[in-house]
């Protein structure tokens, strides 16, 4: 059972950390996309190593999550969460000094590793410093923090380029860093999942199949999805996740118990949280180059114009959080996949290429109210769906779903793209981002579809009083 030996602060504390936190290593997500023209012009590079800016954080993040949870798991989570935020903060002005693109790189990488230590454990520290009455305010908060940090990258990166420099992107991370090392040491308290010991080859299996996945979706579109390379890292990746799959079933203290799965509560919200991020990845990466590209709008220009998106999570997501303590998150979480669907149809038809932004405005609005009511609940929901010692993989676990569906994103609506359009002119953009939206739009309403196959609240609430130990709670206890 997981035990919190020192209270060292109260739950403000606790919420503002991990939201600072969690708002970095989302953010530096996307925020090199719109900074690439200017960092190739001061360090030079051709396209592939363009490409290994993004990747190489994307890689080293959604490899070593799962590692990153269970290491605080075993060691003390915010004993971990200050080492992570550490390599982060370090990594971040390595970066920001990068002579040349080869060590940018390197920096990125490092700063994946570091964002994969601390982002798992924000969550699974903020569960342990707030009451349970109170957690779906504090994780509509969370949510509503980490979702504006993914969707507006775009617009930090593109505003800090245009105004100052593409280092800054990078220089941002530090004065924050710096300043949450102490409040964390300070103002958290410590906590340990079950004391059990590293499962090293769990661990060697999970991150070696997910780095081939990964690797594999994120070259495809650029080396060919026939390259050799790539169906070696697709095919070996997915033979070693099997592999990790087979073996967690039979071992002693395997890093992600698959009995988890049998959860309705764990297993749906799973596959939620992966199919919406790859609807709203891969759409965020085609709009914001819309916007600048076809429509003319500078980088600047372009993220204030998807604030009706990107900005609603502050609004709604705090909200989101408080009705799902009312009523519970399975039907808050649908509603917002099924917006989010609603929005990037809507979307996909008003697209043209003088499109005015009366016309996208309902799109962008509705969007973000579904992904304002889907951040808060989700999170709810993983946390509340496993035992209090488990949390901190199972945050891991759901945090790696995130990053392999954005990364599937990006690389299936860039494919469906490049098929059936391209960047000759407005129009032929517009004509391979339209069924590139489509099937963006459908993969998120599946995604809704997957989070009604999470147990309403009474059919969880009788599951919880049954002999199984394993709890499937909807929400956190009511």
């Amino acid at each position: 059972m997981s035990q919190q030996t020192a209270r060292r602060g109260g739950a403000a504390w606790a919420l503002v950390i991990t939201s600072v936190a969690g708002f970095m290593a989302a953010l530096d997500n996307l925020v090199v996309t719109t900074a690439l023209p200017s960092i190739r012009k001061d360090l030079g590079g051709g396209l592939h190593d363009l490409e290994w800016t993004v990747s190489a954080y994307t890689l080293t993040f959604a490899v070593l999550l799962m590692f990153g949870a269970a290491l605080g798991d075993r060691f003390g989570r915010r004993r971990l969460f200050i080492a992570g935020l550490t390599v982060f903060t370090g990594a971040s002005a390595a970066a920001a000094m990068a002579p040349g693109i080869d060590s940018l790189i390197a920096a990125r990488a490092v700063q994946g590793a570091g964002a994969a230590v601390m982002m798992p454990l924000t969550l699974t520290l903020l569960t342990a410093a707030v009451p349970v009455a109170k957690r779906g305010m504090a994780y509509g908060i969370w949510g509503a923090v980490n979702g504006l940090a993914v969707a507006s990258g775009p617009l930090v990166g593109g505003t800090l380029t245009e105004h100052i420099s593409w280092q800054w992107i990078f220089w941002l991370n530090v004065p924050l860093g710096l300043a949450l090392l102490p409040l964390a040491r300070l103002r958290l308290a410590e906590s340990h999942g079950t004391g059990a010991p590293l499962d090293v080859p769990g661990t060697l299996l999970a991150s070696g199949g997910l780095f081939g996945i990964v690797y594999g979706l994120v070259r495809g579109p650029a080396d060919g999805w026939t390259s050799a390379l790539v169906l070696t890292g697709l095919f070996a990746g997915g033979a070693l996740l099997v592999g990790f799959i087979l073996y967690s079933t039979r071992a002693k203290n395997p890093m992600l118990p698959m009995r988890l799965f049998r959860s309705r509560a764990f297993s749906g919200i799973n596959a939620a949280s992966l199919l919406m991020f790859l609807g709203m990845f891969g759409s965020i990466f085609l709009l914001s180059q819309y916007m600048q590209g076809v429509l003319g709008y500078s980088p600047t220009e372009a993220g204030l114009r998807m604030l009706p998106w990107t900005g609603m999570p502050m609004l709604v997501a705090p909200i989101a959080g408080i009705l799902a303590d009312r009523i519970g998150g399975r039907p808050v979480v649908a509603a917002g996949l099924f917006l989010q669907a609603l929005g990037l149809g809507y979307m996909a038809v008003v697209a043209t290429a003088d499109a005015s932004y009366v016309s996208q405005l309902p799109a962008l609005i509705v969007s973000g109210v579904g992904m304002a009511l889907f951040f808060a609940p989700a999170s709810h929901l993983v946390m509340s769906s496993v035992r209090p010692s488990e949390q901190g993989i199972a945050s891991g676990a759901n945090n790696a779903l995130r990053e392999v569906g954005g990364a599937l994103g990006i690389a299936v609506m860039g494919s469906i793209f490049a098929a059936q359009g391209g960047y000759e002119t407005g129009q032929t953009f517009v004509d391979g981002m339209r069924p590139a939206l489509v099937t963006g739009s459908a993969v998120v309403a599946l995604a809704g579809i997957a989070a009604l196959l999470i147990p309403t609240r009474r059919r969880a609430e009788r599951q919880a009083q049954s002999a199984e130990p394993t709890p499937v709670l909807e929400t956190a206890a009511h």
